[in-house]
């Protein structure tokens, strides 16, 4: 058993718990999850014996504990430097970084609009304003990152960048949010990816049904 233990949520609905845990399983990081469901009303108080935050993802290596999913991939890519969990490459590098900074500061009235539901069937909902923004600005973020790179992932091999935005992947798809050809190309490679694989699977498998989140 790996002395790496990730606190996740609903496989189905927790989009950041869902960042580091693909990010480590596609970069072939040893890890054991625990879920923590979120099935009370006012959250699941398990949660707070864990995470000082009271709120899932959360890892802990020994001693050590890390909330947070973007500090939970760079504590990770210092633990294990040669997984490829960044680019190479130093400009590469930065922009990563810098994209997947976005993801976690910005993209609020898509993130609130449309949460992420694995086993929602596709269709589309009555959208508010700034989510059509959101859409196109993440649009250009990956096209422009995949010309540059020439894929199959935004950086060529499968990095950190990917799994902050794995979550927007299923909320374009689910939600019909988006008809670009590059776009949806890249949507089909992350969706082949074995780690997502494994986590949609297990997220089809769950009981839970979280009321607020099925938009």
């Amino acid at each position: 058993m790996s002395d790496l233990i990730l606190y996740v949520g609903n496989k189905n609905y927790s989009s950041w718990s869902f960042r580091p845990w693909i990010a480590m399983a596609a970069a072939g990081v040893p890890f054991t999850d625990r879920v923590i469901p979120f099935d009370f009303a006012a959250g699941n108080p398990e949660i707070r014996k864990v995470s000082p935050t009271g709120r899932v993802p959360l890892l802990q290596h020994g001693d050590v504990r890390v909330w947070e999913s973007l500090a939970i991939i760079e504590y990770v890519a210092e633990l294990f430097p040669d997984a490829g969990l960044w680019p190479k490459d130093r400009a590469a590098r930065a922009e990563a970084r810098a994209i997947s900074m976005e993801m976690l500061s910005g993209f609020r009235a898509l993130r609130n609009a449309c949460p992420m539901n694995i086993r929602r069937k596709p269709g589309g909902i009555d959208l508010p304003e700034g989510v059509t923004d959101d859409v196109a600005r993440i649009e250009a973020i990956w096209k422009s990152a995949l010309a540059r790179s020439g894929g199959p992932f935004l950086f060529g091999g499968f990095s950190a960048a990917d799994a902050m935005y794995a979550p927007v992947v299923n909320r374009l798809e689910i939600y019909c949010l988006t008809g670009d050809d590059t776009v949806r190309g890249y949507m089909e490679r992350m969706k082949a990816h074995p780690a997502w694989q494994e986590w949609q699977a297990a997220a089809l498998a769950e009981p839970w049904i979280v009321p607020e989140d099925e938009a």
